[in-house]
């Protein structure tokens, strides 16, 4: 990749000392550079991160290195649109985010499993969360329950309580009073800001 080659000498870097940043042996590096082995996904994110570009920049999909504006965001794993389980931690990968996003607070992405929020989310859908404790009502959000699982809804919030309300029609809404959220407890992690479907 010639313009890896660039960025990298653009940023003062040797191979091995990119090849240390990023975790992988010196000879594992040049091969990215020649061509005869493509980085996975979060190796380039890496790349990509290390020497102040986009991904998309790396890949020949824009032609400017990097803007002011740019950010990468990690995909921290799967969130379920159904019953609630534990969520993944592990980053999977890395997106950049859209310039308008650049000024939110902390954003963090995760992949949607299940079909409970179809049609407005569909199993595979990366979603972007701007993490903040209360959203508006009507809002999708990530919701935290019992403390350790997470689950995907439409939140309405009242004196009373907190409902969670799936889009298909298949599922029923579930609703704690505020007792409930309080000893279980039920917490909002953040709000669905984008969407991104992967045909």
């Amino acid at each position: 990749m010639e313009r890896l080659k660039n960025a990298r000498k653009a940023k003062g870097f040797t191979q091995e000392k990119l090849a240390s940043l990023i975790s992988v042996s010196r000879q594992a590096y040049s091969t990215y550079e020649t061509g005869t082995r493509d980085p996975d996904t979060q190796t380039l994110a890496q790349i990509a991160i290390n020497l102040d570009v986009s991904v998309d920049y790396l890949l020949g999909k824009i032609s400017q290195p990097q803007t002011e504006t740019s950010r990468m965001i990690p995909v921290l794993g799967s969130v379920p649109a159904g019953t609630p389980i534990e969520a993944i931690e592990d980053i999977e990968e890395y997106i950049d985010i859209y310039p308008r996003f650049v000024k939110h607070g902390e954003l963090f992405a995760l992949h949607v499993k299940g079909d409970s929020m179809e049609p407005d989310l569909r199993s595979g859908d990366i979603v972007i969360i701007e993490k903040q404790e209360y959203v508006e009502n009507g809002q999708i959000a990530v919701v935290r329950v019992n403390g350790e699982d997470f689950t995907i809804k439409r939140v309405k919030l009242s004196p009373k309580g907190i409902m969670l309300i799936p889009s298909n029609p298949a599922y029923d809404p579930v609703f704690f009073d505020s007792d409930q959220v309080a000893a279980l407890p039920i917490t909002i992690i953040g709000k669905v800001i984008e969407i991104r479907r992967r045909l």
